[in-house]
């Protein structure tokens, strides 16, 4: 059973239109299935309640032709009511020992035929074992052609007294009829069938139709990108499921919005009494504590303008655009200069990104791999829909237990990354916000013969059709 319930659900359709078109037809299937059971059943009751009726019909009118026919005459009648299917001989006794459960219709029959509801009769209904059957000569044709149906004989006997006091035994047999198939009977089948998968593809088309805009506006506003409102379409619970999306983003951006003027007016009230103190410390005579002053008030400016732009770096303020990664990792590795980067060859790769966010965020990460790792190596390639970018340097590398814990703010680990650069700490966060603006993820991982890899992930081939413009990294900048 472990291994059922895994290929089963490999086997079930994913998405929503095929697992409603999946259930749709299994359940017409159980259903027509019962139905052709139900059906076939009657059917065969249906048959063997005709046949008995007919033995039972033949049986009272040739009870009637005996009662009033001479005696020599008896025999010619016998002769003339025979047939391969039904037998008939008189005798004293009744062949016929008892009335079987199902034989009610065929008594009835007979005593309606005959108008003497006080005649005795008997009839005995049963299936034929084949092992035990024994039957004259002429009606082992009938059984032979029964048998190469593969079907259990039903036999039935039927003895009726007569008027001389002697019985009517009647013998017959048939057999339940075999399923049979026609176009006539398959082609309502058919129809059905198509009547379903019309229905499921119109059904599914409806609900999955707004389900994929709103999935693809999630992941739009969750990359950063504009989005206008999304219609309002398809049954009452999506409708409200697109209502309450428009409505978290408009919230969305209206906090996004309100933070970027706050920090606006943040760093003026900031910047303004620390330009006011540098300039009275510059006044001063050069002391060791007017030195020691000057120096807090740098590192304090410093921080303010790192701080700034780590909250900066998840505003949205800059427009989007199709950008060709390979010619940005380019410019980058051209700035670093010195032969401190080298870009591994890659072709074009386009992907819709803010260019000076991300210029800046994978600055950010060459920076650090040139100034801890003494060279840094930049590859790109496109993996399942991503754009995968590694940066390797020939560093120290990084305890394992720290590699997620250098992302967060104002985290240097002095045994492996000197703190002497100046920095605060800002720069893994900065780079991490502005890539998962973007919808992508960074990680870092450890190289087994050294050194660090930071290995970023973003996606590609979305939004194309709405950018207005194809841009290099130095145009956005302009």
């Amino acid at each position: 059973m472990s291994l059922v319930f895994p290929i089963l659900r490999r086997l079930v359709p994913q998405s929503l239109g095929g697992q409603l078109l999946t259930m749709l037809l299994l359940a017409l299937a159980i259903t027509q299935g019962l139905g052709l059971l139900l059906l076939t059943d009657e059917r065969n009751r249906a048959v063997r309640a005709a046949l008995g009726l007919e033995a039972a019909g033949r049986a009272a009118n040739v009870v009637l032709l005996l009662d009033t026919a001479p005696a020599d005459l008896r025999l010619s009648i016998l002769r003339a009511a025979d047939s391969p299917l039904v037998r008939f001989s008189v005798g004293s006794e009744p062949e016929a020992p008892h009335d079987s459960a199902d034989a009610d219709f065929v008594l009835n029959q007979i005593r309606k035929t005959l108008g003497e509801p006080e005649r005795e009769v008997r009839a005995d209904v049963h299936t034929i074992a084949p092992a035990s059957l024994q039957m004259p000569a002429a009606m082992r044709p009938m059984h032979e052609a029964m048998m190469a149906g593969q079907t259990d004989p039903i036999e039935m006997t039927l003895s009726i007294r007569l008027a001389g006091g002697d019985w009517l035994n009647v013998r017959t047999m048939f057999h339940r009829p075999s399923l049979q198939f026609s176009p006539q009977a398959l082609l309502p089948l058919l129809l059905m069938v198509v009547a379903v998968v019309l229905v499921a593809w119109w059904t599914a088309r409806r609900v999955i139709g707004p389900m994929r805009v709103l999935a693809v506006g999630a992941d739009r506003l969750g990359r950063g990108l504009d989005t206008d409102p999304l219609p309002m379409t398809g049954p009452s619970e999506v409708r409200d499921t697109t209502r309450a999306f428009n409505l978290m983003k408009d919230r969305l951006t209206r906090f996004v919005n309100e933070r970027t003027h706050m920090l606006a007016a943040l760093s003026h009230d900031l910047r303004s009494p620390l330009t006011a103190m540098r300039l009275r410390i510059e006044i001063l005579d050069e002391t060791e504590d007017s030195i020691r002053l000057k120096a807090l008030v740098n590192e304090m400016q410093a921080m303010v303008e790192a701080t700034l732009e780590f909250a900066r770096g998840v505003a949205r303020a800059e427009s989007t655009a199709l950008v060709d990664l390979a010619a940005l990792l380019g410019e980058l590795v051209d700035d670093v200069g010195g032969n401190r980067a080298i870009l591994v060859p890659s072709p074009p790769l386009f992907a819709t990104i803010r260019p000076q966010a991300l210029n800046r965020a994978l600055r950010n990460l060459i920076d650090n791999a040139v100034r801890y790792g003494e060279v840094a190596t930049v590859d790109l390639v496109e993996e399942s829909g991503q754009a995968v970018i590694t940066i390797a340097d020939r560093g120290a590398g990084l305890p394992d237990d720290q590699l997620e814990a250098v992302f967060e703010p104002y985290v240097r680990l002095e045994g492996s990354r000197s703190r002497d650069t100046g920095g605060v700490g800002l720069g893994l966060a900065i780079s991490r916000t502005i890539i998962q603006a973007h919808g992508g993820t960074v990680m870092l991982r450890n190289r087994p013969d050294g050194g660090l890899n930071a290995i970023v992930y973003l996606p590609v081939g979305e939004g194309l059709p709405e950018c207005a413009v194809v841009a290099t990294p130095k145009q956005s900048q302009n």
